[in-house]
């Protein structure tokens, strides 16, 4: 023990030069709303099932409030809080398109505004050897303060593991950026969360100027896509790792990702689901949120991250994801492999400071197994028919145009261009136009 002590110590202690003192105030305070107001039209579906995009017309709006409270309690350590507010509904009861349009709604099926306390956690970091501090500006979620350039950072209590992981610089906030879930976060990833989006866990963060590594240990849902988490921890957990690094090429500096995750919770495999009911004839059994048990299941499954400027004013990114499908789907969304190439354009390359364009494709696939638990009528919190006798991926063309009107008030219109909702040839295209609203300060 003391061998080790001796070994790991010396990386822990702060460099001579750590010793700046904050200034600022030591609380942080932010503020946002979000508004999204989406349609789509009548389009051609032969049949539908119970988790089926309406194939008539249909308007919904979303709306969150997000207060961003932060402490600075010591060196390196603060707490934050986000009590929030959310409302609305999404199409169908954000049902019937795997890629969802709108990532500010959530599977609540409420649309009257509810308060809840999105985020509280614990953040502390250490200092590593050959490093030197440098000042962090007062954001959201982060207190003003010195930290050092090389450190180990510990975040534990309620988060998004999204605030994270995945996060591509074109293409990662629903609030400023595309709307597309899967634009917003690599679809592939299950990602351990509740309804709204959010867990209990611990982060550790490995922080190098030019690379990084993170890994974390976080709750699953006790049912599919449900509100509470389960308690036994030794039974469901979702494991996380993720290295990241920059990189210089010509004058411009690109960003790459390799995420790793491993989830076991209470989510059967399709192909007993299937089992049971054709030797049963229990509908029950295609209904993988009801039919579950602590059995061992696992998901685990693979993203890759990519950003790059390729001018002063073009940005490229795209991401690709993969997971083994042999389970049901338990928090985010039902797609196994994902392919999201996407530019984005900065408006002072027109003159409009502050305003950004963005234009993306999505493709997203289901595996064999998955695929045949849609076909014999299985339903989960997304997508379902009530067959796919026919299948295609899904595929989603987004674009948009942010106006920075003043320094807080951004206004967007939206298009999306859905292809074969739900994976199903037979349905669509549909056509989907949104407008966002967002205030922050």
């Amino acid at each position: 023990m003391l061998n080790l002590a001796a070994i790991f110590l010396p990386l822990l202690i702060a460099p001579k030069d750590s010793t700046h003192k904050d200034t600022g105030s030591r609380w942080t305070f932010h503020y946002q709303a979000t508004v999204i107001d989406q349609y789509h039209g009548k389009f051609t579906a032969p049949y539908s099932g119970k988790n089926s995009l309406q194939d008539t017309a249909e308007q919904d709006m979303s709306v969150t409030s997000t207060l961003f409270l932060g402490y600075r309690l010591w060196k390196y350590g603060a707490i934050y809080c986000n009590p929030e507010i959310s409302g609305g509904r999404g199409f169908s009861s954000t049902t019937g398109i795997a890629a969802f349009p709108n990532g500010e709604i959530y599977r609540v099926g409420n649309p009257i505004p509810q308060a809840y306390i999105a985020r509280g956690y614990f953040q502390q970091s250490f200092a590593l050897h050959g490093s030197h501090d440098t000042l962090m500006a007062d954001d959201q979620n982060q207190v003003t303060q010195y930290l050092p350039t090389k450190r180990i950072t510990i975040s534990a209590g309620k988060f998004s593991l999204a605030d994270f992981y995945d996060n591509n610089a074109y293409s990662h906030d629903a609030r400023s950026q595309f709307m597309n879930w899967v634009l917003m976060d690599n679809g592939a990833w299950d990602y351990p969360a509740n309804t709204r989006g959010y867990t209990y866990g611990l982060v550790v963060q490995l922080i190098e100027p030019t690379w990084y590594i993170n890994f974390s240990d976080a709750m699953e849902p006790l049912q599919a896509n449900g509100p509470v988490m389960d308690p036994n921890i030794t039974k469901t957990f979702g494991l996380t790792l993720e290295t990241g690094f920059t990189f210089k090429a010509g004058k411009q500096t690109g960003a790459l990702s390799l995420l790793l995750f491993m989830n076991q919770n209470r989510a059967p495999y399709y192909s007993n689901a299937i089992a049971e009911y054709e030797a049963t004839g229990n509908t029950g059994a295609l209904n993988i949120d009801d039919d579950s048990a602590y059995n061992g299941d696992k998901k685990y499954g693979v993203g890759i991250s990519f950003s790059y400027p390729l001018s002063q004013y073009i940005g490229f990114f795209a991401r690709a994801g993969w997971n083994n499908g042999l389970t049901g789907d338990w928090a985010f969304t039902e797609v196994d492999q994902t392919f999201t190439p996407g530019f984005s354009f900065d408006g002072a390359w027109w003159h409009r400071k502050g305003d950004n364009l963005g234009i993306a494709y999505i493709i997203d696939g289901l595996s064999k197994e998955h695929q045949a638990f849609e076909n014999a009528g299985g339903y989960q919190f997304i997508i379902g028919d009530g067959k796919l006798s026919e299948y295609s991926p899904e595929q989603v063309i987004e674009a948009y145009y942010q106006f920075k009107f003043l320094d807080h008030l951004f206004l967007a219109p939206d298009y999306q261009f859905v292809m074969n909702p739900g994976y199903n040839p037979q349905r669509g295209p549909v056509s989907i136009y949104s407008v966002r609203v967002h205030v922050e300060f």
